[in-house]
């Protein structure tokens, strides 16, 4: 069904396991924030056709469908909760057939943003599981996306969010979600310049300081006055952009970076900025294309 201009949904990758719920909250309570529908994409990778197990066990036709038959009911229990949750919020699911990097990636065509869950594991099955789904689908999905991670996540009293800014496009767009973020939440942002110091210190860092100081200025001036409800933090800080982004998140309610988009390989499509907060970053994470 088509939706009228300005009412894309808000799409969330369904994890099939009930104990991951995460992300499916988050974007639940954000499509009511900004009376948006939601989408619910459960993705399932089925077998090959073709497939004859052995033992006893069902034909790959029987199988096919009794994993149709699973997928169908968890994603029907996952629209009753959320139903449940905020009973005026349109919901609706999708069990698709595929990757769900694909499957995400398709329904990001006429998205607002794309949710997905992330959790905690090892630094190596954290590459590799991230690298399959989230990190393809934020190099080429037109939307932002959302990373929520599934660990324990406690924001401050005094809300903010938290937006990385470089002084390119691509923070400028991130600085421009940013800003309706908060002011959707009703909360404070913090505007972060990280300077990384040369490692010769061949730069006089005064100088180099202001003039960090003076992009970050540019790239939220004006922005101040068409959500003057937003209370605006701007902070110059010294260190490695991934490290310092990370620390500033621990208690924000999201890290909100830009992303250059389309590429050639998916591990530089996003820049080592970027992939480093998706993987270490202690809050959701909102990767924002430039427009």
């Amino acid at each position: 069904m088509a939706q009228a201009p300005g009412q894309e949904p808000i799409v969330v990758g369904l994890d099939p396991d009930p104990g991951r719920r995460a992300a499916l909250g988050w974007a639940a309570d954000e499509a009511d924030r900004r009376r948006l529908p939601l989408l619910v994409a459960l993705a399932q990778n089925v077998p090959t056709p073709g497939y004859r197990p052995t033992g006893g066990r069902p034909s790959w036709e029987e199988w096919n469908d009794a994993l149709h038959a699973t997928g169908d009911r968890v994603l029907k229990e996952a629209v009753a909760s959320v139903e449940s949750r905020h009973p005026r919020l349109r919901v609706s699911g999708l069990l698709a057939e595929g990757h769900p990097a694909w499957v995400l990636r398709e329904q990001a065509r006429n998205a607002t943003e794309v949710v997905l869950g992330s959790w905690r594991l090892n630094a190596l099955q954290e590459l590799f599981a991230s690298s399959a789904v989230t990190l393809p689908l934020i190099a080429h999905a037109p939307c932002p996306v959302v990373v929520v991670p599934e660990s324990e996540h406690a924001p401050r009293r005094e809300p903010y969010f938290v937006v990385g800014v470089d002084g390119s496009r691509h923070s400028a767009a991130a600085v421009d979600f940013a800003f309706d973020e908060a002011a959707v939440h009703g909360s404070a942002l913090r505007a972060l310049y990280v300077w990384q110091p040369p490692r010769l210190g061949l730069v006089d860092e005064d100088e180099a300081v202001q003039e960090c100081r003076r992009l970050l200025s540019e790239t939220v001036a004006g922005r101040t006055a068409d959500h003057p409800e937003v209370e605006l933090r701007q902070e110059v800080v010294p260190g490695h952009p991934v490290q310092a982004l990370a620390e500033a998140s621990e208690h924000a309610l999201g890290l909100i970076v830009g992303t250059h988009g389309h590429g050639g390989f998916t591990g530089m499509l996003l820049g080592s900025v970027s992939q480093g907060v998706v993987l270490h970053a202690r809050c959701p994470v909102i990767t924002v294309p430039r427009a």
